[in-house]
């Protein structure tokens, strides 16, 4: 005989009006699906397209046209000299803050230096400075700079004629027409365009800007150095105009004792936030930049050699150094002369303003996506050793830095991948668990995404890849 289940009770259909009842006392947002920003702007592409290519030939004509730009020459000069090459890149950042109502602060900063080994007398070393302010974030920072100085095969030589054509009036021509290309905007964060001295005699005005920084405590994000971006042509024979270099370092050399011993147990040697900037950079060339592809060096600069975002990286600043792919070495610190059938001398013709105007946009596409985001999480730390789930959580801003806020994506990928190739949209919440996602096996990080879809750099739990915290 069937007998009867006595749990057969507590398994029938419950009345319709009671589950609708039931459906209605839960919270709205058990409902509600996770709206994910877009990830798509055609913004970008719009920025992309502006920079041009016969404003950098005209600013690169008219930096060779004053003779030389060496740090020791001449300073009083209308035509000739480092001076008037000064003069001359302030009064266009002055001309470009009058075309957007006077949005451009232009600044001189200054510092006299002497008794330096290629600074043997006292010399004044000026950089010019254009600072467009953000709306809700107005103190987190994202400089480009470039350098203005050049110089022959003597260091000491500031006489001869050193026209610096691509090294680095390219890069100051980038620089400015940035400034052209972004000055038509509002961002949320300040950029800042920079055009510094001293390079070639020892990166003198990367030190005072970065000095000046810190003492104005101002939060820089990223600083972006260009330092030739106009040659394609190498001197191992190599004609590319498709792709570019960008130098990062991977230990903040800032790093205390204590931060290293974590470092040691949790990672992060390839993690910094020089080196997660350069991700960045690489994502925004695949995504907007036509016909350029992103060689990421994990080294601070080219071999035992160096450049301006090196000072900024001293006190701790994420910095990295764009720049063209194969160098011409007969063009670069070279007195002009022929030898042997060969031409030295850094010259308009070694400049391909096509590629200039690419590696421009690459700049300000990557400025603009960075000042449209929410500034990078802050506090990000990281637990699951010992268990079969990864969690990781973080700071929220407040006030007018949440404004464009929308959310965090958590981003994850295998220790030996150079990018981020796993990710998922969490929402603005500050703590999240990847199920069944083991801590042992990946890299994480964590990105901000404003409600538009800007996503900041990702950041690497802990000390070794934060970006700094909230003001």
């Amino acid at each position: 005989m069937f007998k009867q289940n006595p749990f057969s009770s507590l398994l029938r259909p419950l009345p319709v009006a009671l589950v609708f009842s039931a459906f209605l006392q839960l919270p709205a947002q058990a409902f509600e699906p996770l709206v994910v920003p877009p990830s798509e702007h055609p913004i970008l592409r719009d920025i992309q397209k502006s920079a041009s290519a016969e404003n950098l030939r005209n600013d690169v004509t008219t930096l060779v046209s004053f003779g030389t730009r060496h740090t020791l020459s001449e300073t009083e000069s209308d035509t000739h000299g480092i001076g008037a090459a000064r003069r001359w890149i302030k009064h266009e950042f002055e001309k470009i803050s009058e075309q957007c109502g006077g949005c451009l602060e232009v600044i001189e900063q200054k510092r006299t230096f002497s008794g330096e080994t290629r600074i043997p007398n006292p010399t004044e070393v000026v950089n010019i400075i254009a600072i467009q302010k953000g709306t809700t974030d107005p103190n987190r920072h994202i400089i480009m700079s470039g350098d203005i100085d050049s110089r022959v095969t003597d260091p000491l030589d500031f006489t001869s004629v050193s026209p610096g054509a691509n090294d680095n009036a390219s890069g100051v021509a980038g620089v400015i027409e940035a400034a052209r290309m972004l000055s038509k905007y509002q961002f949320n964060g300040t950029l800042v365009y920079a055009a510094l001295s001293g390079e070639e005699q020892g990166l003198f005005g990367g030190k005072i800007m970065a000095e000046q920084a810190l003492e104005d405590n101002w939060r820089v994000e990223a600083v972006v150095n260009n330092d030739m971006i106009g040659n394609i042509a190498g001197i191992n024979g190599v004609i590319n105009n498709t792709t570019a270099r960008v130098f990062s370092e991977g230990v903040r050399v800032t790093e205390t004792a204590q931060e290293a011993r974590l470092r040691r147990f949790t990672g992060g040697e390839v993690d910094s936030p020089s080196r997660n900037l350069a991700r960045y950079i690489d994502v925004i060339a695949d995504r907007y930049i036509p016909n350029l592809d992103i060689m990421m060096v994990y080294r601070l600069d080219r071999f035992a050699r160096g450049g301006h975002h090196r000072p900024f990286n001293l006190v701790g600043f994420p910095a990295v150094r764009i720049m063209e792919t194969n160098e011409h070495y007969d063009r670069q610190h070279q007195d002009l002369r022929s030898e042997n059938n060969r031409e030295y001398g850094d010259v308009i013709s070694g400049v391909d303003f096509d590629f200039n105007a690419k590696l421009t946009s690459l700049n300000a596409v990557t400025m603009a996506s960075l000042a449209w985001a929410p500034a990078p999480p802050a506090g990000v730390e990281i637990k699951g050793a010992v268990q079969p789930s990864t969690t990781l959580s973080w700071l929220k801003p407040q006030g007018k830095q949440a404004e464009n806020l929308a959310g965090y994506r958590i981003y994850w990928r295998l220790t030996t991948e150079p990018q981020w190739t796993h990710s998922q949209y969490v929402g603005n919440v500050e703590r999240f668990t990847l199920d069944n996602i083991v801590i042992d096996n990946y890299f994480f990080g964590v990105a901000s995404v404003s409600k538009d879809g800007f996503e900041s750099p990702v950041v690497f739990p802990g000390p070794a890849g934060s970006f700094g915290g909230y003001q």
